[in-house]
């Protein structure tokens, strides 16, 4: 019987050894009774540890929603289930993870945006630019099958500004998009 209860003990203390981390979400909820339960929900129900909690009720984003930053620690191997619990349970998670981004990019995309798959697009941004994308505007006045644009903001590690830029190029030649960078100053 000593061997049975030796392996739960292991498990238990791999668990608890200190290897929880802390994480920031950032979320986006409708300003309706009950939402900041709901988006809490998931956190706790899949092993995260609340730590603070700010809800700028105060502040609206672009889209409408009150912007909410929830702290929260968790095994490393924890955290993408709670993400994904967030984003199952309906949840608009804007950034997600113990990173600190160092820059801001604003970049403007303009043409067939949704026929060529904007949730694609904007994952590739992601995953090859090594970006998140903390806001997305989209304006598409002749309906979604004619040309529409979309403003950008983009937070990256600092340094990494002309790799994002190249990578959104790229893909914005791939999708057949026009890229529209911000002015800078140039030296005189």
């Amino acid at each position: 019987m000593g061997d049975v209860s030796e392996p739960e003990s292991d498990e238990e203390e791999a668990e608890t050894d200190g290897g929880v981390r802390a994480y920031t979400v950032r979320l986006e909820l409708v300003d309706e009774p009950g939402e900041l339960l709901r988006a809490l929900a998931p956190i706790a129900d899949n092993g995260g540890n609340l730590l603070s909690i700010h809800h700028e009720r105060g502040n609206i984003t672009p889209r409408g929603h009150i912007p909410v930053e929830v702290d929260l620690e968790s095994p490393p191997e924890r955290f993408d289930g709670i993400v994904d619990a967030l984003r199952d349970a309906g949840v608009n998670v804007i950034q997600a993870g113990a990173e600190h981004y160092g820059e801001e990019l604003n970049v403007i995309l303009v043409g067939h945006l949704v026929e060529t798959d904007l949730s694609g697009t904007l994952s590739r941004i992601e995953d090859e630019a090594d970006a998140v994308v903390k806001d997305l505007s989209l304006a598409a006045p002749d309906g979604t099958d004619a040309t529409a644009s979309a403003r950008l903001r983009l937070a990256i590690d600092s340094g990494r500004t002309e790799h994002a830029f190249e990578t959104i190029r790229s893909i914005g030649a791939d999708k057949e998009l026009t890229v529209v960078e911000p002015l800078t100053g140039g030296e005189a």
